[in-house]
């Protein structure tokens, strides 16, 4: 009996091992068709830079204008260069909120590796669709839900089957726009960001290229970090100080019920 159970433990663990072991390559596949070749090795702008975030910035963004309407697609290196941002150059992109059942918030901090904004706190996970069939797919917002199920598996490998879907809360967007920190007059952000929030217990296994820490903390303990964050030198990505100081403690009180803060006709111009 004893040897029965074990042989059908064993079964199940390869069983999903190698189904997660399948679907990795599957994203990863999907990643590299969908990205845009450039000369990597004489490119000044590269040089010194992390070599798996200089690969990830072949990934193709999707283009759109003020209205989020898509007018077609650049590399995620074209997208974040301040000289095309100053031309008007927007893509598309998404911040998840993640929720535990206790309505503590998942915070992340970026690797020091990452090209923009290293080593900033900042909600669960910033990202962008990528412009591909799935990830392009407008009715209710399925591709941008979509790439955040695959970013959130990439970065804090959360297993896609653990969020379905119909899980992720689409509550709005804003436009803003930044230049990197620390300052380099090189790279930054302009976007069109959908906001997403989940409530959930998952399991994490955060990728070290993508994530330094993460922990989940108290609305109070981060509104003390947000107003200490000055003094103390902590450093905030620009998007999350602007939902913290206009909407996220609004959603925070009423995380059983969002309907009242659900806007998807409006965007939210906080751009200087």
């Amino acid at each position: 009996m004893h040897c029965g159970l074990f042989s059908r433990l064993r079964n199940t663990y390869c069983t999903r091992w190698a189904a997660n072991k399948r679907l990795n390559q599957l994203i990863i596949s999907r990643t590299v068709v969908n990205e845009v070749q450039f000369n990597m090795e004489n490119d000044p702008l590269l040089k010194n830079l992390d070599g798996t975030q200089v690969k990830l910035l072949k990934e193709k963004c999707i283009l759109v204008d003020r209205d989020d309407k898509v007018t077609g697609s650049a590399s995620k290196k074209d997208c974040h260069l301040l000289k095309n941002i100053n031309k008007g150059m927007l893509h598309r992109a998404f911040s998840v909120f993640l929720f535990n059942t206790s309505g503590q918030l998942l915070l992340q901090q970026r690797s020091s590796s990452k090209i923009t904004f290293p080593d900033h706190y900042t909600n669960t996970c910033c990202s962008h669709p990528l412009y591909t069939a799935e990830e392009l797919e407008e009715e209710e917002v399925i591709g941008v839900r979509k790439s955040a199920q695959r970013r959130l598996h990439q970065e804090l490998g959360i297993q896609p089957h653990e969020i379905d879907l119909s899980e992720f809360q689409y509550l709005t967007r804003i436009h803003y726009k930044s230049g990197n920190v620390p300052v380099d007059g090189v790279w930054g952000e302009h976007e069109i960001d959908y906001i997403l929030i989940v409530q959930k217990d998952v399991e994490l296994n955060p990728n070290k290229d993508e994530v330094k820490m993460c922990k989940y903390i108290t609305k109070e303990e981060l509104q003390n970090m947000a107003d200490e964050a000055e003094s103390k030198g902590t450093l905030l990505t620009p998007w999350f100080k602007l939902i913290i100081d206009k909407f996220l403690y609004k959603w925070w009180n009423d995380l059983d019920n969002l309907s009242s803060h659900k806007d998807h006709t409006h965007i939210h111009r906080m751009v200087n």
